[in-house]
Order: structure tokens, then sequence, then C-alpha cells
């Protein structure tokens, strides 16, 4: 039971700080620490000791001792935590301007989108450094996703493709005769097709698929996770991608979705916000509407004109296009957005609301086979803004 109750006052100490020891004048709350504990208590000190206005020093050895101290005591979990707590809390961000303390930091896609944010400041010696830390991070979640996000629009084309009433160097004869089984007349051994199943004409993308992407501030994760969906998905011939990326400039990176670092490279995060100038920007893409995908990543808070967006939301969707307005594409939870613009949007048939990097696939197959989205949101537990 002491042994208990010595852990209990342990846990207490690390977690209320050296306050908790009392001022000497009366009973202590909890006993001192030595040894390890006394190190790991001075890392989170550095950083959360409200007294201290620059607890991690200003000097690069310091920033990078701390680095290797949280690393030795905390979980990587944990560590990811304590470095955006030090980004924030601290103002550290001259600790990413060092190749030596980028080599330190443990990646994660929050601090790849801190990296863009400072892409414009970062010195060229840790410029390469930067680029191979997005790279690695990146490439991790690129094989984590890739293979989801590949089977399932194969998949959805593979099923939305499908015709009663192929041309004959069309027809696929397995599913042709499995479905006509209940025709088989014994003395004659054979089956009458009644329905024939096949594929439709082959094009050079079955469909096309356009991600336009908020790069405010705000969406940095987002914009990370839409490039890497956006370099599997133009690796695939059956659909044709155009990825978009908005301030209240428009810039088409297409061009660059072989490599998902020169898209995040590419993007300029932070600034207004024209979401109407970007989906005109868009529009002028498109000329398949039946057979295109829109999928603007956006929180919607909205600089430009809200109305000239309204308008052509209703015009795109009217034409035959499937626009899905995801107001995150990130793991963070719920995000802030222009509640009553998102509303306006779904009631024009642009269904708004967040979703994970897991969930993406799966939303891709069911827009491909022009699927309800209400009706996917709610057995995946998201909420549409503007529906109850």
């Amino acid at each position: 039971m002491a042994n208990d109750e010595d852990e209990r006052l342990r846990r207490w100490r690390l977690v209320l700080g050296k306050q908790a020891e009392g001022d000497g004048a009366g009973t202590a709350l909890c006993p001192g620490l030595d040894g390890s504990d006394a190190a790991m208590d001075r890392v989170l000190e550095a950083l959360y000791d409200s007294d201290r206005s620059a607890g991690l020093g200003s000097s690069s050895p310091h920033v990078n001792r701390w680095l290797g101290d949280i690393r030795q005591y905390f979980p990587k979990s944990v560590v990811q935590v304590l470095q955006k707590d030090a980004l924030d809390r601290l103002k550290l961000h001259q600790m990413l301007l060092e190749p030596e303390t980028l080599e330190t930091v443990e990646a994660d896609v929050h601090l790849i989108g801190t990296l863009l944010a400072l892409k414009s400041v970062i010195p060229n010696k840790t410029k390469e450094t930067a680029r191979q830390v997005v790279r690695k991070v990146t490439g991790e979640l690129e094989r984590r996703l890739r293979n989801p996000l590949t089977e399932a629009v194969r998949g959805a084309l593979h099923k939305a493709s499908r015709t009663s009433r192929p041309r004959a160097s069309e027809i696929d004869w397995h599913r042709t005769i499995r479905k006509n089984l209940h025709n088989y007349i014994p003395e004659q051994r054979t089956i009458v097709a009644e329905k024939l199943v096949g594929y439709g004409r082959r094009r050079s993308s079955l469909r096309d698929i356009v991600l336009c992407i908020d790069q405010s501030g705000s969406m940095a994760t987002s914009v990370v996770y839409a490039s890497i969906m956006g370099a599997v998905l133009a690796s695939l011939r059956a659909v044709s991608t155009r990825l978009v990326v908005f301030d209240t400039e428009v810039v088409d990176l297409s061009d660059q979705l072989d490599d998902p670092v020169d898209v995040l490279f590419g993007t300029q995060l932070g600034g207004g916000t024209d979401i109407n100038r970007a989906v005109r920007y868009c529009r002028q893409h498109i000329t398949r509407p039946a057979q295109t995908i829109f999928i603007l990543i956006s929180d919607l808070y909205e600089g430009g004109v809200a109305a000239e967006l309204l308008r052509q939301t209703a015009e795109l969707t009217a034409s035959g296009v499937t626009l899905v307005c995801l107001l995150a594409l990130n793991d963070e939870g719920a995000p802030c957005f222009d509640e009553a613009l998102a509303a306006q949007m779904t009631t024009l048939g642009a269904p708004a609301f967040a979703c994970t990097p897991d969930l993406f696939p799966d939303l891709m197959a069911t827009t491909i086979q022009k699927g309800d989205i209400a009706a996917w949101a709610a057995r995946n537990n998201t909420v549409i803004r503007g529906r109850g």
C-alpha cells in the first residue's frame, strides 16, 4: 500500500510541478524528486513553468539538448505533444531553422505544417534538411494511405463502369454466366443470357477529380493530407486529377503531382481566402460535369464574395458535378468553420463535413458510384452541416 501511495504522490508531483513540494512554511503536498524523476521534471519545467519567459534558452544547443531529453524520457506520442507545445507556448520557431535541430525533432504532420508556414524564412543551409524531413513524413503517410485509396477507387470505378447493354467485345462472360445460371436449360446444356453484364467503353479516364485546397494557416494539416491523396490519385490511369491550392491567389500544382513534397513546397500557408475565385478557376477546367468529382477542402471562412460562391455551387451541382466540401481533412477532431456558409452549401447540394484521412478512400468510392453522401456520413458518425 505504501508503495502505491508513493507512486501516486510521485505522479502528482510530476503533474503539479515544484510548487507541490510547498514553500517550507507548511506541509508539503508531495515529496521531492531525485535521479531520473528530477531530470524529467526539469524538462517539463522548462516548457510549462509560467514564471519563465523562455525556458529552453535562446540558443540552438539548449533547444537541441531539450529535444534530446524529451526523447529520452517520453514515448513518441508524448514527444510530439511537447514539441507542439514548445512551438505554441514559447514561440520557438527558430528551433526549426537550424539543420542540427531538425535532425533531432520527432517529425509528424503538424511539424510539416509548421515547416511549410516557415519555408520562406528557412535559411539555405536548412532547406535541404527541411525537405528531407517533409519527405520522410509524407513517405510514411503515403505508404499508409496508398493501398486503401487505390483499392477503393479502382473497386468503385469497376462497379460504376458496368453496363447491362454492353457491346459484344465488352461482355464480361464470367459475370454474365453467373447472373444467368437460373436460365440453364439441361436438355440443351446451355444458358440463356437474358441479362448481359459488361463494362462501358474504355476511356482514358473514367472520372475527373478536382482537389481545390484552402491553404490558409488553419488548414495546414489538411493541405498535407490532401497533397498526398492527390499524388496517389494522380498515379491511377482510370482518373484524371487536378490539384489547386488557393488563398487570395490561385495556384495550379497539377503538374507536380508525381511528388507530394514538390506540391507541399509549392503551397504558401497563411494569408487571406478567396474561395469564390478558386472555384471559378477550377470550373474552367471541367469538361465532363457528370463525370467530375469536385472536392473543396476549406473551413469556408470566405474573404471573397460569398454570394458568388453560392451561385457557382448551385450551377455546378445543377450541371451534374458531384461537389463535396470537406471542412477539414485530418485527425484533429471538430474543426472551426463558417457554420452559416456550410449549411448553405449543403442546401445547394454540396454537403459540408469534416473527414479523417482514413475515411477519405471510402468517401471517394461513394462519390465515384454516385452514392448517397448523407447516408455515408451518417454511417461514419459524420455530421453534415445544415442537416439534422
